[in-house]
């Protein structure tokens, strides 16, 4: 699964994935959480990023709290799943990021660990998002990210990822056009063991309100 990651080359953003930036000062995260906004990537000719809700509210949804239970989806079952079946087609998105955080238990313990590439880059989840409208006409974008069977660098750590996308198929991800079904999903795939790396870091992680950069310094259990 994917439950808490960080964005911190935001000023490179733009450029890396040729977007117009509609936040104005983003601002670097070492600690993103569901519920919060989150920095999402769409196509909208150019591509645009703005902020979304980690956690998918579909828009036929009676009300916003299904959110809660929506910030991953697993990419097996996206066609099973009427709150992703539709996004799939037609509202998919990048979510930027340079990490995640994922627990690993030993013993009684959870031990939480950064996973990254090796060099630290910026990659982008693949991500669905749906725009939701509640009885007062207010308006939520919100998103999920999809999670895919682990490689054996992370099969040590979790049986589960998030699809981190290869560089060369994040355009086809966010095109509206591409409708393939059998494409779309071939995408879904684990990213490449031999790229990625992984310490781990404090406990302090836990906490959703905490958001400092010392979360990315290495910490010895």
């Amino acid at each position: 699964m994917c439950g808490r990651f960080l964005l911190i080359d935001v000023e490179k953003v733009a450029e890396r994935f040729k977007v117009e930036v509609l936040i104005s000062n983003p601002q670097k995260r070492y600690n993103i959480s569901p519920g919060q906004p989150v920095q999402i990537i769409f196509q909208e000719s150019p591509n645009k990023m703005e902020n979304a809700k980690w956690g998918l509210i579909p828009h036929w949804a009676r009300d916003s709290s299904i959110g809660n239970r929506m910030i991953n989806a697993r990419a097996e079952t996206l066609l099973e799943k009427p709150a992703f079946r539709e996004s799939l087609i037609k509202r998919r998105c990048l979510v930027p990021a340079n990490g995640f955080y994922e627990w690993k238990k030993i013993g009684v313990q959870k031990i939480p660990y950064l996973i990254h590439l090796k060099d630290f880059s910026l990659f982008a989840f693949a991500g669905l998002y749906d725009i939701w409208q509640d009885d007062n006409g207010n308006i939520i974008k919100s998103f999920t990210i999809i999670t895919t069977s682990a490689n054996d660098f992370m099969r040590n750590i979790h049986d589960r990822m998030p699809v981190i996308l290869n560089k060369e198929d994040e355009d086809i991800w966010v095109n509206k056009d591409e409708k393939n079904i059998k494409i779309l999903i071939s995408l879904l795939k684990p990213y490449p063991s031999e790229f990625m790396s992984a310490y781990t870091v404090s406990k302090k992680v836990n906490n959703p309100l905490y958001d400092s950069e010392d979360l990315i310094k290495p910490f010895q259990y």
